[in-house]
């Protein structure tokens, strides 16, 4: 009888975040090596399934580095990053376009589909513009060449509301196309945040295979759980957030200031951790949110 009781604590528990996101619109962005693991794929999506179930607004914008990485190798084509970024040539644009499509984003909408919720493959050359974009050395500032990599200029808002007006999750593959034509790399971390910016999301998500931002890299219990936006300069003044997170956090920043309530970052490692994050009183990773109001006198 207690674990029957448990149960329903537990739904309980869920209820008012149940009546206060729904409608909202989340975007999720699916990475890490919780996309090696088909287990772990089956049950992000079945968590999906659940928040489109009780009345939220889910929008998938998904990862592909390892997948394409190995496709990368079987071609005989080195996979080379410049300050994270994956530089990509024009065969390696062909391949990132074929794994992403055919191969990633359809098992992410078959596994919505084997979980009896209603997904669409949706690909960001349809619903997003880009510019080609460049880096900068760090210790010089030269610009650096990094391939067909963009930098996204405009989303589509209505094609994605459209999806998600029709009762299906759109399932986003990070690809863009330049005014020129061209198609473009697009980091997917980044094209999640300004995928949330231009909907207003509610809340932007990031499943990865980390536990959230961590005041001490060596120890995975040191979880920062809360960091306000005006706290992130000194986190990567200190090295706290460094290296290719701190493109992520500032456009997630950038998410924030358009009208993202609250950003969070889980690790897809913890079976159901979207849901832990969203449903529950403690929550599990770490949120950003924006600065409180300054009181004036």
């Amino acid at each position: 009888m207690k674990r029957i009781i448990d149960k329903a604590a537990v739904l309980i528990e869920a209820l008012p975040y149940i009546q206060k996101f729904r409608d909202a619109i989340v975007v999720i962005k699916f990475g890490g090596s919780a996309m090696e693991d088909k287990k772990l794929i089956k049950s992000a999506m079945r968590d999906i399934v659940f928040m489109e179930c009780v009345g939220m607004k889910p929008v998938v914008v998904h990862g592909g580095g390892k997948a394409i990485t190995a496709r990368m190798k079987e071609a005989g084509i080195e996979a080379k990053f410049i300050n994270g970024l994956r530089y990509t040539c024009e065969k390696t644009i062909s391949l990132v376009d074929d794994v992403m499509h055919n191969t990633i984003n359809s098992d992410l909408v078959g596994a919505i589909l084997e979980a009896g919720g209603r997904g669409r493959q949706v690909s960001g050359k349809n619903v997003l513009k880009a510019s080609r974009m460049t880096t900068k050395c760090p210790k010089t500032g030269v610009e650096l060449d990094i391939g067909l990599v963009g930098e996204v200029i405009g989303v589509d808002v209505e094609s994605i509301l459209g999806t998600i007006d029709s009762v299906s999750v759109p399932v986003i593959a990070p690809l863009a196309v330049g005014e020129d034509g061209s198609i473009y790399n697009i980091n997917a971390d980044i094209a999640a945040c300004k995928i949330a910016e231009a909907l207003k999301a509610r809340k932007l998500v990031f499943i990865s295979d980390v536990p959230g931002i961590l005041r001490n890299p060596e120890d995975h219990e040191s979880v920062i759980s809360t960091i306000k936006v005006g706290e992130v300069a000194s986190l990567i003044k200190d090295n706290v957030i460094s290296g290719g997170m701190i493109p992520k956090i500032e456009s997630a920043i950038h998410a924030i200031r358009a009208g993202t309530k609250k950003v969070h970052m889980i690790d897809g490692r913890i079976q159901h951790s979207l849901l832990l994050e969203i449903f529950t009183d403690k929550g599990i990773g770490t949120e950003i949110i924006a600065d409180p109001p300054s009181q004036k006198n």
